[in-house]
């Protein structure tokens, strides 16, 4: 069966991004409905699969991960509003048996993406 997993990494600080907070949306016709939300663990991962099993089926999602809460809680001086407040990533899942992953570079000024393995 396969999973949506991602990774956090602060560029900015060359560390795994401890404390992020993440929503997962499916991007049903009607209206986006909240799947999950979880926060980063010290190594920048989530403690399990953001979505997997049954769960996980073909369609649109949407990951949004709180980037000016995450630097601000680390002390960080950003302007109001911070130039990135949050990064919504809207992905598609075509084939539910595998693994995707999707890991996150972030600095306070920009963000990278890309389906890793």
């Amino acid at each position: 069966m396969g999973q949506l997993t991602t990774h956090v990494l602060d560029t900015s600080a060359g560390l795994p991004a401890a404390g992020v907070r993440i929503e997962v949306h499916d991007l049903t016709p009607e209206a986006p409905k909240l799947l999950v939300s979880v926060v980063t663990g010290r190594d920048g991962r989530c403690p399990a699969p953001l979505i997997g099993g049954n769960a996980f089926r073909a369609g649109r999602y949407a990951l949004t991960f709180y980037l000016a809460e995450y630097f601000r809680a680390r002390g960080v001086v950003l302007p109001m509003p911070a130039f990135l407040e949050d990064a919504v990533v809207r992905i598609g899942i075509a084939h539910p048996d595998e693994h995707y992953h999707v890991p996150l570079l972030v600095s306070p000024w920009s963000y990278s993406v890309y389906r890793g393995g």
